[in-house]
């Protein structure tokens, strides 16, 4: 943060380098999604880099490319570690965690059976 002072609040991204991540579908840029004490607030950032995978876009943040919008459980590491620091965690979304969508059990595999359950549990 040489050029700008972290940010403080999301429309201050604005002034800052940012990674923009391309939708899947749509082909549209993702705008980021904020959230405090029930105020909601969408930014459309601009930058240099546009992806269209996340762990790239870890990668770029790594080396120092500009400011990242990724979920936690890809970069805490990173963070815990030093090499990335967070900005704007009191604006962050609550994650509600990952849902995974499946034919009826009928015919499920015991293989299968086993992920389900330990994605359950928390523990993948």
């Amino acid at each position: 943060f040489a050029a700008h002072p972290a940010p403080q609040h999301p429309q201050e991204l604005i002034a800052h380098n940012c990674m923009k991540m391309r939708q899947t579908r749509s082909g549209g840029l993702y705008a980021w999604e904020f959230e405090k004490d029930g105020q909601e607030l969408r930014v459309r950032v601009d930058g240099q880099l546009t992806f269209n995978a996340s762990y790239a876009m870890v990668d770029a943040a790594l080396n120092g490319y500009g400011i990242a919008f990724l979920p936690e459980d890809l970069v805490k590491r990173h963070i815990a570690s030093g090499k990335l620091v967070q900005v704007l965690d009191d604006w962050c979304l609550k994650f509600p965690g990952y849902y995974i969508y499946y034919p009826s059990r009928r015919q499920n595999l015991p293989a299968f059976k086993v992920i389900v359950d330990a994605l359950r549990q928390g523990e993948v």
